[in-house]
């Protein structure tokens, strides 16, 4: 679990804190997003998860670790595997087997375990083909999928992704997502995931909203998703099937606001048929 206990950042030289008395617990098993607009703190609370930032107030505990002791952070950056928009930023190899091998090297294992790891990373996001490929040479998608190989390669607990499907195009996010329930299910990894698209959300158990560095609100996507006027007030945009229900309503057929699922809005307006 990760424990976080009245935890306050300030970024150097600035007088209002970017986050501020937040205390949540990331359970076991869970898929957490974190939600909030520019600037609501989302991101710094990202790089707190794994010791990139330290609190200026408060805790940061992974599996009972501290975040701010020295002798734990290379444990605890293990555990806590972090992905950020850009792919290119994360990748470093000029051919993809040896980009995901570079971690495990780095923890010293032997040749047989690292490539035993490269392979069965690779294999969880159906990137295998692509081992002797160059990254350069791969959509920002394909890309995207080898950083997260080469998160997985460490073998980590937990998964954060700060905004990681911001630059990819929509087939790129449906098949990483689809790598990302395969972690989640397949692996009991514990998904954190970072952004401001409600769209990227609905498989959530629980829902943070940020908002000026506070946390608005816990809730889950089936309590938060259908108020189209509460995630307005938070700076959020509602689902594409809210706006698709509004507008049925609006021509005399009064369906559920509830529905966030396509195929059970389809059966729903079957019943009016």
């Amino acid at each position: 679990m990760i424990s976080i206990r009245d935890l306050t950042y300030f970024y150097p030289e600035e007088d209002l804190p970017a986050l501020k008395n937040i205390s949540l617990d990331i359970r076991e098993n869970e898929f957490l997003v974190i939600l909030g607009r520019n600037g609501s703190g989302k991101s710094t609370l990202a790089r707190l998860l794994n010791g990139l930032l330290l609190p200026s107030q408060g805790k940061v505990e992974v599996d009972g670790w501290n975040t701010a002791d020295a002798n734990q952070i290379q444990l605890i950056r293990q555990r806590v595997g972090l992905l950020f928009s850009n792919p290119d930023n994360q990748l470093i190899s000029n051919q993809v087997e040896e980009d995901v091998a570079f971690g495990p090297e780095n923890l010293g294992l032997n040749t047989a375990e690292i490539r035993r790891r490269v392979n069965d990373s690779l294999r969880l996001v159906s990137m295998e083909s692509y081992k002797n490929s160059a990254p350069a040479f791969l959509s920002g998608g394909q890309k995207q999928k080898i950083a997260i190989a080469g998160v997985m390669a460490m073998k980590p607990r937990y998964l954060v992704l700060d905004e990681a499907l911001s630059m990819i195009d929509p087939r790129g996010k449906r098949e990483i997502m689809e790598s990302i329930r395969s972690l989640h299910k397949t692996e009991g990894v514990v998904v954190i995931m970072i952004t401001h698209d409600l769209e990227e959300a609905r498989e959530a158990d629980r829902v943070v909203v940020l908002e000026e560095g506070e946390v608005k609100t816990i809730s889950t996507p089936e309590e938060l998703f259908p108020s189209r006027a509460s995630l307005l007030a938070l700076g959020l945009a509602p689902l594409e099937i809210s706006h698709i229900i509004a507008e049925i309503n609006r021509q005399g057929i009064l369906l559920s606001t509830d529905i966030l699922d396509i195929d059970k809005l389809v059966e729903e307006i079957c019943h009016f048929v």
